[in-house]
């Protein structure tokens, strides 16, 4: 178990952090009323492991569980079967987010259940603390009752359908052990605040239904429960008679990866539990999870949207709710966001906002790099761009321990390099491309390509360096060369295409995804676990990444000859739906890991759902099958 694990973790209306809202539920099953005595013994099905326990406590009664259409858990007591089904509305129009439970009884005798809601009440990366001062006052609203502990949330409102009572018995939760941050080196133990009992009396067959809600309620919980069933029943049927259902299944998760901030604006979390936004994988990811899947207005909405964020050509590596508590720390989510943008306007989708939103910001973008701007970015007089310090890793490769930056790689990291020439070409494409310093964006282009392959190529090898610093290559091999040889942009040749894809095929390739480097390599640390500083040692040092997959996908299709393009594009396309098929239901179920040990058997590690991923895959599975159909022609 571990602290993040809760059924509704959320965002306040107009607040930037999301809470820990309803973390559990405590249910308790006996006899009805009126066939057993009334000091019965319940059975408690609610699984814990508490701090003065060797072992986890699963809860009394057998357990079964599934996954689809809803999350289901089916409990066999002594008393008889209760089934549990959870979901969750989403926010939309007219309409707020809602936690929604429903129970069943599946046994031929009338069964009582008491439910306490667990409350997390709190930031979802800390613990709750014992607060003697909650406050226990049950607010009623016709059919429903709302709890405010403290003044810091609006008030959570619980509306139940049903034979149902609610009887106002506020109590602690003390010294849940969470064996999985202990391992992690975390704090681990917390607690809980309930509020009270909902009591409900149950049929043969009979259900209930329960909605939590913050701000005000959803009064009327069943109708929302079916119509969220409903939809999800749908989708699940036309994934499981879909011809690619791996991938169609992956893609009912990128939903869950778009919220609505502060002001109602579209982001993307980075993942699952821990991540919140992050502007490098916003704009890693976006493509993948929207014009992948044809939501063309949802990827217009999250790059419009992130425009007032972009401050001296950055933007925020972690976005808040304004400019001024935003982090600037990555040197590439604007050109993150620059490659999203020429994704877009390739596919010819809505010219009008190209020209006059997106197109202004990239030039915007170069113009500042070109000047210099945070973070050491600096255009040198070769046209590569210079980016970070010593003691200042701005890429994604940024873990850091007490000893600093495990992978520094201040000076010319590759991957920034390619991006900066696809935006020095996608900007010299256009009309009116003129820099700040009147130099042309296409003699910038030219300049910066033949320090690129001068710089970078090793002849020797026949692939890319990762990194050149005063001066001197560094050929560690690491997948960010990939970047380079996937862009539509690239200074690359088509053998210098070849020769990086080979490269990574014989030392980064793995069946879930890529290596950060090489086995070979002295430096590399094949297992990723222990400590905070143990995992951030291994991070980036031959950890398995599988968003890599989609500019490994992408290079290898233009690398490959057209007359065996398709051909390549089946062999990759096997490999994606055997990674899918492998990983989906592994760790976080529906959702691919973030990493993976770099050692067989590879096991799953990080968080269980990384919207990275799910852009990444779905986009690499929808470029070979257009390959493989004939209607991507433009990928050599």
């Amino acid at each position: 178990m571990r602290r993040y694990h809760g059924l509704w973790v959320t965002r306040a209306e107009g607040t930037a952090e999301r809470h820990m809202i309803v973390s559990g539920l405590d249910e308790r099953v006996g006899p009805a009323r009126q066939l057993g005595p009334e000091d019965v013994r319940f059975a408690h099905l609610m699984p814990a492991h508490w701090q003065d326990q060797a072992e986890p406590n699963a809860g009394d009664g057998e357990t079964s569980f599934a996954r689809l259409p809803l999350p289901m858990w089916t409990h066999k007591t002594e008393h008889g079967v209760l089934e549990r089904t959870v979901a969750i509305r989403r926010q939309s129009q007219g309409q707020a987010p809602a936690l929604l439970v429903r129970w069943r009884n599946a046994s031929s005798e009338s069964i009582r259940l008491e439910v306490r809601a667990l409350l997390g009440w709190c930031n979802v990366d800390h613990l709750l603390p014992v607060n003697d001062n909650f406050d226990g006052t049950v607010h009623a609203r016709g059919a429903s009752w709302g709890f405010r502990p403290t003044n810091e949330l609006p008030h959570l409102w619980l509306s139940v359908d049903g034979i149902s009572a609610f009887r106002s018995e506020p109590v602690w939760y003390r010294n849940f052990l969470y064996s999985a941050d202990r391992l992690r080196g975390y704090d681990h133990v917390g607690h809980r605040w309930s509020p009270g009992i909902i009591e409900l009396d149950l049929p043969p067959g009979g259900e209930a239904t329960a909605s939590f809600a913050l701000g005000d309620p959803c009064v009327d919980a069943a109708a929302a429960f079916d119509e969220v069933a409903a939809e999800i029943e749908q989708q699940s049927r036309q994934t499981e008679h879909s011809k690619h259902a791996l991938a169609d299944t992956l893609a009912l998760g990128a939903d869950d990866f778009l919220y609505r901030g502060v002001g109602n604006r579209l982001g993307v979390l980075a993942g699952f539990p821990w991540f919140g936004e992050w502007g490098r994988d916003v704009f890693l990811a976006l493509p993948g999870l929207t014009l992948a899947r044809g939501q063309i207005a949802q990827c217009a909405e999250v790059m419009t949207g992130c425009l007032p964020f972009l401050r001296e050509g950055l933007l925020p590596n972690i976005y808040a709710k304004d400019v001024a508590t935003s982090n600037y720390g990555s040197c590439d989510a604007a050109l993150w966001f620059a490659l999203a943008a020429m994704r877009f306007a390739d596919a010819g989708h809505d010219p009008e906002l190209v020209q006059q939103k997106l197109l202004p910001a990239m030039r915007s973008i170069a113009e500042a790099y070109e000047r210099g701007t945070d973070l050491g970015l600096k255009v040198a007089e070769n046209g590569l761009l210079h980016a970070g310090r010593n003691d200042l890793n701005v890429t994604w490769m940024d873990a850091r321990t007490s000893n600093g930056p495990v992978t520094p790689r201040e000076g010319l990291p590759v991957e920034i390099q390619a991006l900066w020439y696809a935006l020095l070409a996608y900007l010299a494409e256009q009309p009116d491309g003129e820099s700040a310093s009147g130099e042309t964006f296409a003699k910038l282009r030219d300049r910066c390509g033949t320090a690129f392959v001068k710089a970078f190529w090793m002849a020797d090898i026949k692939s890319l360096a990762d990194l050149v610093h005063n001066g001197g290559p560094d050929p560690s091999i690491r997948p960010n060369m990939l970047v380079a040889a996937a862009m539509k942009r690239s200074p690359l040749t088509g053998p210098q295409r070849q020769g990086v894809v080979k490269m990574a095929k014989a030392h980064l390739v793995t069946p879930c995804g890529l290596r950060t480097l090489s086995p070979s390599d002295s430096k590399y640390i094949g297992i990723y676990g222990g400590g905070l500083e143990g995992r951030d040692n291994a991070y980036h040092q031959g950890t398995v990444w599988p968003w890599l997959a989609g500019f490994f996908v992408e290079g290898a299709l233009r690398a490959a000859p057209k007359k065996s393009r398709q051909k390549e594009a089946s062999a990759l396309l096997q490999w994606l739906d055997e990674l899918l098929h492998a990983e989906m239901a592994r760790a976080g179920l529906g959702h691919v890991s973030e990493v993976f040990d770099g050692d067989l058997p590879h096991r799953p590690g990080g968080t269980f759902a990384q919207a990275w991923n799910t852009g990444e895959l779905l986009r690499a599975h929808v470029l070979c099958r257009e390959v493989i159909d004939g209607s991507l022609q433009d990928i050599s």
